[in-house]
């Protein structure tokens, strides 16, 4: 069968035909279109399971448990996710996978919608577990299917990485009937998935003696190719194998090692330099095949070129024209698009609800009389408040750094110290921050932006808005009389500046919940109507109709 699909919905297909039961993920582009399409199909047929997760850490906790019992489990990710997610994904690696543990994880080459470029390869390499690396949509779903299998079959996680341009680019692949994976039952031996030091130095132990088998593995996949032919070589890994074909086309002397499951193949690459006079490495991300090729000496006799020698640019994504230019002996530098229009920067939405929080909480902070206002802020939509006409954020880290930044700010004496943070960032990671404010009842104010879904992402559901969300406040110790719920409404603004002024003048802890739907929510609960309901407590106005989608 024939299906036209992106590279995130080859790999969920893929997922969803290798029997899973569940699957598991934090909303986060590129890599959120992998979870939805799971949950478009989740009860068509069979049992499968598939809610969003408070955060990665969450999920990919949640994905093990269900490793744990024995049934397959997908769990899905950006590349920043995987940083909050690295504290059970490093341990897996040795408490091992039961039922198939597959993890899926987009990286954000040139930063389209992201504040790093980090390589996850890197993580698969840093836990010693198998990583499949797809060129394009049909090995997506291939890959995703042979992940499972190699799950199960090496008793460890397995890494899948893709990149923007393959996860939001269309392709037709062709599928396979879907399998019913063999019964698993739980863990029975406690000593496996209990890491207490005796076990789990045993437990690293077994990790180690997996890595030849898993070399050889990866020398004999069908994924990895070696091609013989002039003395001129070229190591190829993922999406750049479409690149250097496209850039070579019609040039066939060239030897080429093309590689799409790790660990790298020494055997393959040795047989490629031996042949080789002058070896390119091309790949997207950061130079993880070059490093290990040219170690600290290089190769005697050899030209290794790539990233490390100026070769090939070092940020941002690659392009055939740039690798045409490689292979041309031309400078390779990403060719600028001249456009003669106006530019026209990123903004909030019209009638969006942080237009008039941020224009409240910058008039009340300038009006306060301490000096210049030290903003924090956080992940999300609002973010784009740091633009004009706001300017109302000086940084804005990672998910839940606002408040924890705050906090250090306002133990050196900052005055006055504002965080801001979406409601679904608040309860990602921003919760743990605000214990340690409210123990110390510290002189900052924290403003919880509250519009019922997760904006920046496309409207996917919030484990906590409306009353819900102020229960959760107070539980963690706010004191009521300094816990404000405002409505961020035009003609609500200057009552909204003197509450929040008062707020920010209040020598300790304080927090203003402003609270408004996003005005894409009705839009979304029409388009969502008939289907589950939130199953998430309360909601205000419009949000009441939100859908999970499920």
């Amino acid at each position: 069968m024939i299906e036209l699909l992106m590279g995130d919905e080859a790999v969920a297909l893929g997922a969803i035909h290798s029997g899973i039961g569940g699957a598991f993920s934090y909303p986060g582009t590129p890599a959120t279109e992998i979870f939805e399409f799971v949950q478009r199909h989740a009860g068509r047929g069979r049992t499968l399971v598939a809610r969003w997760s408070a955060n990665e850490k969450v999920a990919y906790e949640e994905a093990m448990g269900m490793s744990f019992v024995g049934k397959r489990a997908l769990v899905s990710m950006k590349h920043v996710g995987l940083n909050v997610a690295a504290d059970p994904f490093m341990s897996s690696s040795l408490t091992g996978a039961n039922g198939g543990l597959v993890l899926a994880v987009a990286d954000d080459p040139g930063m389209h919608s992201s504040q790093n470029e980090q390589d996850s390869r890197f993580y698969g390499q840093f836990a010693q577990i198998p990583v499949f690396e797809p060129g394009d949509q049909q090995e997506a779903y291939d890959m995703t299917r042979e992940a499972f299998q190699a799950s199960e079959r090496f008793g460890l996680p397995v890494m899948l990485r893709l990149v923007t341009r393959l996860a939001h680019s269309r392709a037709d692949i062709t599928t396979r009937p879907a399998v019913e994976p063999l019964p698993r039952g739980r863990v029975t031996d406690w000593r496996e998935w209990t890491l207490l030091p005796v076990n789990a130095r045993k437990r690293y132990g077994r990790l180690l003696e997996m890595q030849p088998p898993m070399q050889d593995y990866a020398t004999l996949s069908g994924f990895n190719r070696l091609t013989l032919r002039g003395p001129k070589g070229v190591i190829v890994t993922g999406l750049a194998n479409n690149y250097f074909r496209e850039a070579s086309a019609g040039a066939d002397g060239y030897s080429v090692l093309k590689l799409g499951v790790y660990p790298v193949p020494a055997g393959m690459v040795r047989r490629l330099v031996d042949h080789c006079t002058d070896v390119l490495v091309i790949e997207e991300g950061y130079p993880l095949v070059e490093r290990q090729l040219v170690g600290l000496m290089g190769v005697p006799g050899k030209s290794i070129r790539g990233k490390l020698d100026g070769t090939l640019p070092g940020q941002g994504e690659l392009t055939t024209d740039i690798i045409r230019a490689v292979l041309e002996g031309r400078v390779a530098c990403p060719t600028p698009v001249v456009m003669d229009i106006p530019g026209r920067p990123p903004q909030l939405c019209q009638g969006c609800p942080h237009c008039d929080t941020y224009g409240a909480v910058v008039e009340a902070a300038q009006g306060a009389g301490a000096g210049q206002p030290y903003f924090f802020s956080d992940i999300g939509c609002y973010s784009l408040a740091a633009l004009p006409p706001y300017n109302a954020i000086d940084s804005c880290v990672d998910m839940g750094a606002s408040i924890s930044m705050a906090i250090g700010a306002a133990k050196a004496g900052a005055h006055p110290v504002v965080a801001t943070i979406g409601d679904s960032t608040f309860v990602h990671s921003g919760m743990t921050g605000l214990i340690g404010a409210v123990h110390d009842d510290l002189n900052m104010t924290v403003v919880i932006l509250d519009n019922a879904l997760v904006a920046m992402t496309g409207g996917q559901e919030v484990f906590a808005t409306g009353p819900d969300l102020i229960r959760i406040i107070r539980g963690l110790g706010v004191r009521p009389e300094h816990l404000v719920e405002l409505d961020p409404v035009p003609t609500a603004h200057p009552r909204n500046v003197e509450l929040i002024r008062r707020e920010i003048g209040h020598r300790g802890l304080s927090v203003v919940v402003t609270q408004r739907a996003c005005i894409h929510a009705k839009r979304k609960g029409q388009r969502d109507e008939g289907t589950e309901g939130r199953g998430q407590g309360g909601t205000k106005g419009e949000t009441a109709v939100i859908a999970a989608g499920g």
